[in-house]
């Protein structure tokens, strides 16, 4: 096995002398849950450990009223997220169900792990995870009934929030800068998720993002008040690995449809994403490879304003793979916004009849 690379063993030893600092000033370890899923054989629990003097709101409750959701989303801005110092090989305890499982965080204070034979029914749960020198902390769970057909996969940036990624200075705004009161929904987005999920009663929908960890509690709060349906977000770890100083976001995202393919085989997944950045060639590819996995690709088309703000460019990035003919059974649906993608799809998943108006493409 080759060695890590020094970029990574550099950042470990800045995390390790950062969290030793950190507890000879009377800091502990504090859990921030994220949402899990799984099946009835198995779920993948998720969660993150870091430094901390005292609970962090960004752990607060789940169960807070809206009124104090809107005070709290309106009185932060993103920057806080990043300036976090990782509890690194913390020993941890999960239970779900029928299983205690015993497991440490890892190099980015990362946990994530799938534990079997839980005993659940299908619906949504909650595993407890604890730590020393922690408050237990209660992480949501979906777990999906193994005869579930559908699903929908959804990029977050510029798909159901305007980012405009990834110029650096319009992005370092709204991620640092920024309330996050004041970020903007892509319009009919929430619409759309909402009407897929209430014609499939119990599917999941599952975000996929290259977003780093540190942002899943805000963006949580985003999608709750601005009525997107919740699920689970699958995030990246920003910064070196054992294979160079970034990982690859598209890599990123490839294996998270894999693995989602390999983990609930039954579920043919609506894919939905933009053309600004490498979205249409990513859900192509994983459509070429497994079409059978994919009942349709939907991709909102961004302004040419949003698109030379993306990539200093106005044409979209547009590319759906390079086997085309081999996408022949897969409906692709374009617009620009929510409500035009919601009546595509409805034509492409045979709820609606085709009027003369709607082009679907295949």
């Amino acid at each position: 096995m080759a060695s890590p690379h020094a970029a990574a063993l550099i950042e470990d030893r800045w995390n390790r002398l950062k969290m030793a600092a950190l507890s000879d000033r009377g800091y502990g370890t504090q859990i921030i849950t994220y949402t899990g899923y799984g099946s009835t054989g198995s779920v993948r629990i998720l969660a993150r450990t870091l430094m901390s003097r005292r609970r962090d709101p960004e752990s607060a409750d789940a169960t807070a009223s809206d009124l104090e959701l809107h005070h709290a989303m309106y009185a932060r801005r993103g920057w806080r997220s990043f300036f976090t110092a990782p509890a690194i090989g913390v020993p941890v305890r999960i239970t779900i169900g029928d299983r205690t499982v015993h497991t440490r965080t890892d190099r980015a204070g990362i946990l994530d792990v799938t534990i079997a034979d839980h005993g659940l029914a299908p619906g949504w749960r909650e595993a407890t995870i604890g730590a020393a020198g922690a408050r237990d902390a209660s992480a949501p769970v979906l777990v999906i009934d193994p005869d579930e057909t559908f699903g929908i996969v959804s990029d977050i940036d510029d798909t159901v929030i305007k980012t405009m990624l990834p110029r650096p200075l319009i992005a370092a705004w709204n991620t640092f800068v920024r309330h996050e009161g004041t970020r903007s929904a892509v319009p009919g987005m929430a619409t759309m998720y909402r009407d897929l999920l209430a014609e499939n009663p119990g599917a999941p929908i599952i975000y996929v993002s290259t977003g780093a960890w540190n942002t899943v509690p805000t963006l949580t709060r985003f999608l709750r008040s601005r009525g997107y349906p919740l699920g689970p977000l699958l995030m990246t770890d920003w910064g070196p690995t054992n294979t160079g100083w970034f990982r690859s976001g598209q890599d990123h995202k490839r294996a998270a449809l894999h693995r989602l393919a390999r983990e609930l085989p039954k579920i043919v997944w609506v894919l939905v994403g933009d053309d600004g950045q490498h979205d249409p060639a990513i859900y192509g590819e994983f459509a070429e490879q497994r079409p059978e996995r994919v009942r349709a690709i939907a991709i909102r088309r961004l302004s040419a304003t949003e698109q030379l703000l993306s990539h200093f460019t106005p044409l979209a990035n547009d590319e759906l793979g390079p086997n085309r003919r081999r996408l022949a059974q897969v409906p692709i649906c374009r617009a620009s916004d929510g409500y035009g993608l919601l009546r595509l799809l409805q034509v492409a998943l045979g709820k609606l009849p085709v009027p003369s108006d709607v082009v679907v493409e295949e």
